[in-house]
């Protein structure tokens, strides 16, 4: 290996998580993200013999990855969850409508919660959703200042602008994101022992399809939204509704595996429909119970967790 090689490896490599976690921010895709840091560390490689070390390696790496992002941002259509398509469906008796197939969805990403633990939130699927709406370098100037903990003068750098810019650009990202996020200081810690049980009681429910115990394990005002599906439920009635009349409609339908590491930090399912992937259950656990339930019904993310397509085939076989 050359000494080039070497040392922007050992200094480059302990970062790469962290830039794909960021580039997963700005992009809303574990695929997306992946194709922009594997861009963004191309390009650090192709620079380090002209890295002056003005910045540290931490900066410079955010601020390539940043256009990166940006530039595919340009160019690919914003991505959503239901929510952001519309207004809650009313009638639980009517069947999910799909979206068009131009619409382009928020995808999860396998994070290990220890690796995020004093900034859980910023991973979760409804705050990564809830950027998506914001302009793309509102987005950058909130992620890189707010999460990534940049000075205003570094972001000002990576983004070629000023930071009277960067702090405008911060005021109306932190105003939206406060009206579109969740409250982080409801959110309950994944690893405890209270959440470990909540979750075994919700598998449970869900395979016997006991719609009292799921009652029991749902908010009242829970969500559930299930991409490709435009339609989406609010409220724990019309939800335990929907999954009544056109999901649970037999005991054993569905088999669940817990997910480890899960989706965006939060407790996850691998649902299976007999012995074939199904769906990937990502859950909102706040304190008083789940608040909301994202089911992505593609089978496509199972082996981004490493779950096997069949469960015939077995967790070490190919698939």
């Amino acid at each position: 290996m050359r000494v080039k090689d070497t040392g922007f490896t050992e200094t480059a490599g302990p970062l790469r998580h962290e830039i794909l976690v960021h580039c997963y921010r700005m992009l809303g895709s574990a695929t997306d993200a992946e194709d922009a840091v594997q861009e963004a560390f191309l390009r650090a490689w192709r620079g380090f013999d002209r890295f002056e070390g003005r910045a540290s390696v931490r900066t410079w790496l955010y601020q390539i990855a940043t256009n990166v992002c940006l530039r595919f941002v340009e160019q690919r259509a914003r991505r959503v969850l239901p929510a952001g398509l519309g207004e809650p469906e009313l009638d639980w008796h009517l069947p999910a409508r799909p979206a068009g197939e131009e619409t382009r969805w928020v995808s999860p990403l396998p994070i290990d919660p220890a690796e995020v633990a004093g900034d859980r939130e910023s991973v979760r699927l409804a705050f990564v959703a809830a950027l998506q709406h914001l302009p793309a370098r509102q987005r950058a100037a909130l992620i890189l200042r707010d999460v990534a903990d940049l000075s205003a003068g570094e972001v000002a750098s990576a983004l070629g602008t000023t930071t009277v810019a960067v702090n405008s650009a911060l005021l109306r990202a932190r105003a939206r994101i406060a009206r579109e996020a969740p409250d982080p200081s409801d959110l309950s810690d994944p690893e405890s022992p209270e959440a470990k049980t909540r979750l075994l009681r919700y598998l449970t429910a869900f395979e016997q399809a006991d719609m009292a115990a799921l009652a029991a394990a749902l908010c009242e005002d829970v969500t559930l939204e299930m991409p490709p599906h435009a339609t989406w439920f609010a409220g724990r009635e019309s939800v335990l509704g929907f999954l009544g009349a056109s999901v649970l409609r037999e005991r054993s339908r569905f088999t669940g595996v817990t997910v480890t590491p899960p989706a965006n930090g939060q407790p996850t399912i691998a649902l299976y429909s007999g012995s074939h992937a199904h769906a990937l259950q990502v859950l909102d656990m706040t304190r008083a119970g789940i608040r909301r339930v994202h089911i992505f019904l593609q089978p496509d993310l199972f082996p981004i967790f490493g779950q096997p397509v069949s469960l015939a085939a077995g967790p070490d076989l190919p698939i």
